[in-house]
């Protein structure tokens, strides 16, 4: 299947070619910021190192999207997303995760009103 062509990155005076909206450097850059001046410090706090293991752990026992796997779609997950989310009272319990692909999460998230819907 053919790919979409590379766009330039979005960030100012950056002439890399990138699939997404900034090149590898900048996406490091703008998330940052936005961990550091957007997010709630609550919800930083439950986001920490031991997040980044549990993470890990779960996403090697579940390698593959969960929602594109019911279409009967093989898609590697990519971020692993809470069902209840913690700032509702979800946990990082196991049975409140789900391994996704970053555009079905992107979309539950967009839903739910998360980052990109204040």
């Amino acid at each position: 299947m053919p790919r979409k062509p590379k766009r330039p990155c979005s960030y100012p005076g950056c002439p890399e070619l990138t699939d997404g909206r900034y090149c590898e450097k900048h996406q490091k850059e703008i998330d940052a910021r936005y961990n550091r001046y957007e997010r709630d410090p609550a919800t930083r706090k439950r986001y920490g190192r031991t997040w980044k293991r549990i993470r890990d752990r779960y996403i090697a026992a579940h390698p593959l999207c969960a929602r594109c796997l019911k279409t009967g779609k093989l898609t590697p997950a990519e971020e692993v997303h809470h069902i209840i989310p913690l700032s509702e009272g979800g946990t990082h319990d196991e049975r409140n995760l789900m391994s996704l692909c970053t555009p079905c999460h992107s979309e539950i998230t967009a839903r739910e009103g998360g980052r990109w819907n204040r």
